[in-house]
């Protein structure tokens, strides 16, 4: 079993900026853990985590699990959110546990779509998907602040449907490369795996799916 990352660095002053991991977290590092080996397989080189104005970029935990799983290497570990505080702990928890992750304070992956075309070996994504209204969602991201790690508007999906469609998540990926998101069941998971392969031409899977309380919990993968 690979150890959670050590987050003992973190203070409840962190918490109050930034998303504290949630079963949503563990189901993601569960689901990267289930696949290490294929990862390893990769030898990735490029690894981006995109932040929903926290993400687990907010304490840098997913990066550093996936820098556990690949082991020394010279892959780089990127992380991108609009959240100053969160990109400052992410660097923090990269230091703690010997991973040397890059935050960058960016909106999803758009200043890194055309210098990383086809470059992204790994690619995670836990964006906010607890159903809210539309302006809720909006001034939750334009505070880039802790309401954005959950406000995900109509179905949740406001957030995502702006990655998968106005973010070339194909174009990002390397020729082997995976992308992993998380969803819950009012997302319509069915209908998202259609679009990714109509659009893009990814195939999916689902890696691992939970109930955490009333929330049912799916880990997708996606690769050519």
């Amino acid at each position: 079993m690979i150890p959670t990352p050590d987050l003992s660095h973190l203070t409840k002053k962190d918490y109050e900026s930034v998303y504290e991991p949630a079963e949503d977290t563990f189901v993601l590092l569960d689901a990267l853990e289930a696949d290490a080996d294929a990862i390893r397989s990769l030898a990735p080189r490029i690894c981006l985590e995109i932040g929903r104005v926290h993400l687990e970029s907010g304490t840098g935990v997913v990066s550093s699990f996936l820098g556990q799983i690949i082991g020394a290497s010279n892959a780089l570990f990127l992380c991108t959110d609009i959240n100053a505080h969160a990109a400052a702990c992410t660097a923090r928890t990269g230091s703690q546990n010997k991973t040397p992750l890059e935050p960058l304070i960016a909106s999803l992956a758009r200043p890194l779509t055309s210098r990383l075309a086809n470059a992204v070996d790994i690619l995670v994504f836990n964006p906010p998907y607890v159903p809210t209204c539309d302006d809720e969602v909006d001034a939750a991201q334009r505070g880039a602040g802790i309401a954005g790690s959950w406000a995900g508007g109509v179905d949740g999906m406001q957030v995502t449907d702006a990655l998968l469609r106005q973010v070339d998540v194909c174009g990002l990926l390397s020729p082997r490369g995976r992308f992993y998101m998380v969803a819950v069941k009012q997302n319509r998971v069915p209908e998202i795996r259609e679009f990714m392969f109509k659009a893009h031409s990814l195939r999916s899977e689902i890696v691992l799916q939970r109930r955490a309380g009333r929330e049912h919990l799916f880990v997708l993968r996606f690769a050519r």
